[in-house]
């Protein structure tokens, strides 16, 4: 009766792990809530916002209310009495001013900016919102990586210890010769280093992956056997070519630096120009200290222009400057949108070899599965050494670990293919989601 009891508590508590696994869903949405560039890039996009309205302040009506209190001590000494006698005073005002720009178009053109800044600061989120869905992905592959290593290894580790064990027995009845023992002790001595090696790469992918998520990521949910990875659409190349050159976010926010650096040649012209504003005034002052107080009331309003005539060439140089930071503006949006569309084909190229290769590796696991039952039937009737068993598990295993690899290269260049155009949506997680063990 105790034996199946154990045997249900430990296939409970294996169902259990296997329940509690997160998916790559759940690791992304821990991310969001956890990861710090992701936070910073969501602070930075407040910040942003902000900027358009700042632009705009320039442009509305200013009010200002000031004013001053002032007390005087003093004495008066007539010389025909020679008595001091005081002559204490106090005066005061308070004025409201406004001043409403009717024509600045420095300050158009500063207002202009300060939308595309904004507008500059969303597309920056957005392209955070891409990387944290690539970063997130890749360091949740990158531990199921060194999982199936670790595994590989492990499972290599156990059939070159019964290797071991066998060259051992034959050798000690006659059968083998010291030879196939001492080949199998080196085989097992590699295996056990690569394990250590292998056991503090999976350490260190989850530490990688603990940084974005901010705690430790458990267990997670992996591929499932055989799955079959679907191919770019569009097929074409060419659709993705142009969807990276002009909506990659990257792109975009170099567009719309050059469009400001654009308009800042036209602001700096602006000090050139005339400047328009409507004033307003009212003050009330009083004092004290004469025969009577004395009480004083002033409304003004009228119009405020200045014409700039000379300030030393600080215009004229401001605009040549101005002029060569929009030509360097517009190259780096010429290196950006080359560089997005090597990205794009780069990802697109990167999802095709690596289904070719995926259906390869299928191929040569099944062949060296076949290899290896047909060398461990050889070595048990003798027309095979050990070394041959030993080369076809290594085979059969490293085989497992690059098809195994190629299946994750080629998902995460599919993320990439369509954060080079600009599409990469956290519901593109979803289907690859479907592909793990769940």
């Amino acid at each position: 009766m105790q034996r199946p009891t154990i045997a249900v508590l430990i296939a409970s508590a294996l169902f259990t792990l296997n329940a509690q696994a997160a998916d790559l869903v759940q690791v992304y949405q821990q991310a969001l809530a956890n990861d710090a560039t992701y936070a910073s890039a969501r602070s930075n996009l407040a910040a942003g916002r902000e900027r358009s309205i700042q632009g705009r302040s320039a442009l509305l009506p200013q009010v200002n209310v000031s004013g001053t209190h002032m007390k005087n001590d003093g004495t008066v000494t007539p010389k025909a009495t020679n008595i001091k006698s005081p002559a204490d005073s106090t005066s005061g005002d308070i004025k409201l001013t406004l001043s409403q720009p009717l024509f600045n178009w420095a300050n158009w053109e500063s207002y202009q900016q300060s939308k595309l800044q904004q507008s500059i600061s969303e597309a920056v989120f957005a392209q955070s919102e891409e990387d944290l869905i690539v970063r997130v992905a890749q360091a949740y592959f990158d531990v199921l990586t060194a999982q199936d290593n670790l595994t590989a290894t492990q499972a290599q580790k156990a059939a070159t210890t019964e290797q071991l064990a066998s060259a051992k027995r034959n050798f000690e009845v006659g059968t083998q010769t010291i030879t196939d023992t001492h080949e199998a002790q080196a085989a097992y001595d590699l295996i056990v280093a690569q394990e250590f090696a292998a056991i503090n790469d999976l350490e260190v992918k989850r530490a990688a992956l603990q940084q974005i998520i901010g705690q430790p990521s458990g267990a997670l949910a992996t591929l499932r056997t055989g799955v079959r990875i679907s191919p770019p659409s569009p097929a074409s190349i060419e659709p993705w070519i142009s969807a990276a050159e002009s909506q990659n976010y990257g792109v975009v926010g170099a567009k719309l630096n050059a469009e400001i650096a654009k308009r800042e040649i036209s602001r700096s012209r602006a000090g050139h120009a005339p400047t328009l504003n409507l004033v307003a005034g009212a003050e009330r002052s009083t004092g004290t200290g004469g025969p009577a107080p004395a009480v004083g009331r002033n409304n003004s309003i009228g119009l405020q222009w200045n014409v700039p005539i000379f300030n030393g060439f600080a215009v004229t140089s401001k605009v040549r400057e101005s002029i060569s930071l929009e030509e360097k503006s517009r190259n780096d949006l010429e290196a950006t949108r080359r560089q997005a569309s090597q990205n794009a084909r780069q990802a697109y190229l990167g999802v095709n070899s690596g289904l070719a290769t995926v259906k390869a590796l299928e191929a040569a696991e099944v062949s060296s599965k076949s290899a290896l039952e047909s060398n461990k039937l050889g070595y048990q009737v003798g027309v095979r050494i050990n070394i041959d068993v030993l080369n076809a598990q290594r085979q059969l295993y490293n085989t497992q670990k690059d098809l195994a690899k190629a299946r994750y290269d080629t998902i995460m260049n599919g993320l990439r293919l369509k954060a080079a155009a600009g599409s990469l949506k956290p519901e593109d997680l979803q289907p690859i989601n479907d592909l793990l063990v769940k």
